[in-house]
């Protein structure tokens, strides 16, 4: 009998980081996530096949409370679904836009962190050079830039809560930043 293969990801090894009240850096639940580029009509017809109207400005996020979608250029979005989601959320877009459009599963290359606590924004500052002041970056706002040397698209949820998307291959280099960062603030 042949063994099937289980999809795990980096993070699963991995215990959260926890300080008090202050401070959790923890594994996002997993998801499906797509990549979608083209122009904005094409995104309104997403949105409507996705369930969930995509940002207009760029830079910025929307979200049910299930799936969410960010749009980080002038024609490109990230859009986050339920586990297993992917195939479905998939398809509806593909027969709901009509226009030009690029659609990609990047579900397994991708995945989340979650950080959160009243630390939360000066950890990420740790690595991150963008003014993480909520008047400078408010709730909603998700933009794709640099922790260290990794990409990141990084989220404010609330204002103590962030999400940040990071390609498999470098969140177990960024949760180790992450939780060197941790113990600057945390003594």
């Amino acid at each position: 009998m042949a063994d099937i293969a289980t999809r795990r990801d980096p993070l699963d090894a991995i215990a959260p980081i926890t300080a008090r009240s202050r401070l959790t850096i923890e594994a996002a639940p997993r998801g499906a996530r797509l990549v979608l580029r083209g122009p904005e009509s094409a995104a309104a017809a997403a949105g409507r096949a996705f369930g969930l109207a995509l940002p207009e400005r760029i830079n910025t996020a929307s979200t049910d409370g299930i799936r969410t979608a960010f749009k980080l250029g002038p024609d490109e979005w990230l859009l986050l679904a339920p586990e297993n989601g992917e195939a479905e959320a998939y398809s509806a877009i593909e027969s709901g836009v009509p226009e030009p459009h690029s659609l990609v599963d990047a579900s397994h290359r991708n995945v989340g962190i979650l950080v959160s606590g009243s630390l939360a924004a000066d950890v990420l500052n740790f690595g991150v050079m963008l003014d993480l002041d909520p008047k400078a970056f408010p709730v909603g706002t998700a933009t794709r830039t640099l922790f260290f040397k990794t990409e990141i698209v990084l989220w404010r949820k609330g204002l103590n809560d962030f999400h940040i998307e990071v390609w498999r291959s470098f969140a177990d280099y960024l949760h180790g930043q992450l939780e060197q960062a941790a113990r600057e603030y945390v003594k």
